[in-house]
């Protein structure tokens, strides 16, 4: 009876990385918004501006699987990124093919087709000897430097700061490049519907919220013809700095009419009163929203009641489905101008590059491309 072949357990555990890089990513893009991007030592930087800045993209892509081998599996040496190298190898085509190029093309971040089948083709080693034929020696000593820090290193907080720095640098990359918004020209309701989950859903530093908020009340002024003035301010600018109420101001003849906070955050009963003390006594106003993501409590809403006797009407409403209501109210019309304001805000030049990205995954998610 013929003995059957065993199959030996690949070194790498291709899920395990998939997750590692997802969370890690999702890590440094909040960091990047709250403009806290991972540092590194100069010594280690140096070499990342340069296989950064090198035309072989092969390079840092590679690198990038590197560590996540390393993180996944220490016994691994990371200079041997195809089997037949014998022990402790393992398959860095396969890690990148199965995790980490994939990965990149979804992020749009700039990449290569298939490292391992030009840059690294024929079963090279990470090792000087390579060098020998590669277009770009400068930056694969750089690459080899730090295939060199990583394998050496035992800490791995140090490692998933590594980790995290290259990312940082893949991220950069992308803000120097242009990414164009994925356009649809009409949007259902039900669309709509998973398009502002799935945005409010995404870190943004509070952006996406107002963005959202911002091009809902344009579409109520729009549709209805309202002489309404409608001022945003800043995200992290004080709203005393330009004597506005909130997140957005609706005036009527110099009169506010309404001030809305929008707000990622959950909303206790201390951050009423204190909206109350700083924004609507003093600026008299007397309808006041709060568009929020979570629900609040009943101690909150008690709060607000306590207000209404003094003439100011403080309401919470969940902003998906306040501005699903809004649009089904509003109809074609307003959808469209709903669609096209928003498209108008993201398309900014100021707008990080991971914002772009989000929404062109929603719209993804709605075609099924």
């Amino acid at each position: 009876m013929p003995t059957k072949a065993v199959r030996t357990p690949s070194p790498v555990h291709y899920v395990t990385a998939q997750t590692q890089l997802a969370q890690e990513f999702a890590r440094v893009e909040q960091q990047v918004l709250n403009g806290q991007p991972p540092t590194l030592p100069d010594e280690l930087a140096q070499h990342f501006d340069i296989i950064f800045r090198s035309s072989t993209q092969g390079y840092r892509e590679v690198f990038l699987g590197c560590i996540l081998a390393r993180l996944n599996n220490p016994s691994i040496d990371i200079h041997k990124p195809y089997m037949k190298h014998g022990a402790n190898a393992y398959n860095g085509r396969t890690l990148d093919e199965r995790v980490v190029n994939p990965f990149l093309h979804e992020k749009r971040l700039p990449c290569s087709r298939a490292p391992f089948l030009s840059t690294f083709r024929r079963g090279v080693q990470f090792v000087a000897a390579t060098s020998i034929g590669t277009r770009d020696r400068v930056a694969f000593a750089s690459f080899l430097t730090l295939v060199d820090h990583v394998a050496g290193e035992n800490d791995n907080e140090k490692l998933l700061n590594i980790l995290r720095y290259v990312l940082y640098r893949f991220i950069l990359l992308r803000e120097a490049s242009h990414i164009a918004l994925s356009r649809l020209q009409r949007i259902s309701l039900e669309q709509f519907d998973g398009l502002i989950g799935g945005l409010l859903a995404t870190p943004s530093g509070g952006r996406l919220p107002v963005m959202l908020v911002e091009a809902a009340f344009i579409a109520i002024k729009d549709t209805y013809g309202l002489s309404w003035t409608i001022e945003v301010q800043g995200i992290n600018v004080a709203d005393s700095t330009g004597g506005a109420g909130g997140d957005i101001t609706i005036r009527k003849e110099d009169q506010i009419i309404l001030a809305a906070e929008v707000t990622e955050r959950p909303v206790n009963r201390t951050r009423v009163i204190a909206t109350f003390q700083t924004k609507i006594a003093t600026g008299r106003i007397v309808d006041y929203l709060f568009l929020l993501i979570h629900p609040v409590g009943e101690e909150v809403r008690q709060q607000a009641c306590q207000y209404f006797s003094q003439g100011h009407e403080i309401n919470f409403v969940e902003i998906k489905n306040w501005i699903v209501a809004l649009l089904a109210t509003l109809g074609i019309k307003g959808r469209d101008v709903f669609n096209s304001v928003l498209l108008e805000r993201l398309d900014a030049a100021d707008i990080p590059p991971a914002l772009k990205v989000a929404w062109n995954e929603q719209i993804a998610q709605l075609t099924g491309s």
